[in-house]
């Protein structure tokens, strides 16, 4: 069953690199009476992700602020060394926005978020997607309705459907 808005969010623990080596993140302690952007997508350096998801929050980052939103995080089925690579290349760090791997896409099957497009190297990615939380709670969700699109799931997207 795919997450819907008014829903709780799964429990889950991702990854992040840390000084001593990947280290485990914890969703509920993210999210707990916080208001947060969460956002899906394909695969770190991946074309599209690179040149238009990631940087559509980049851009969005002080808006979504304005609307009450701490903290920004990207979550891919990427492991966490690669995470912290495209984090730090693609200027995500820099600019406030944390990237977290879903080493095992436990938590991208738990929203029913999975999909697979073997022809580019795709086995068990997340569809592209971004919400708003609420204290572990989705207020807004906003999928894309076709493969390969980033249109709905984008920054302004977002921020025009809170």
């Amino acid at each position: 069953m795919t997450i819907t808005a008014g829903a709780t969010l799964p429990e889950a623990t991702f990854l992040k690199m840390g000084e001593s080596g990947p280290e485990e993140v914890n969703l509920a302690a993210l999210t707990k009476g916080r208001k947060v952007v969460i956002f899906g997508l394909p695969g770190a350096f991946s074309r599209t992700c690179s040149a238009a998801h990631l940087p559509s929050f980049m851009r969005s980052k002080d808006a979504l602020a304005e609307k009450g939103v701490e903290d920004i995080i990207c979550v891919s089925v990427n492991d966490p060394f690669v995470m912290k690579a495209w984090a730090e290349q693609s200027g995500a760090e820099e600019a406030g926005l944390h990237l977290l791997a879903d080493a095992d896409g436990s938590f991208t099957k738990a929203l029913g978020m999975e999909f697979s497009a073997p022809v580019v190297g795709f086995h068990d990615r997340s569809q592209r997607y971004a919400m708003v939380v609420e204290d572990g709670k989705v207020t807004v969700l906003q999928t894309e309705e076709k493969p390969g699109a980033c249109e709905r799931s984008v920054g302004e997207a977002l921020l025009a459907a809170m």
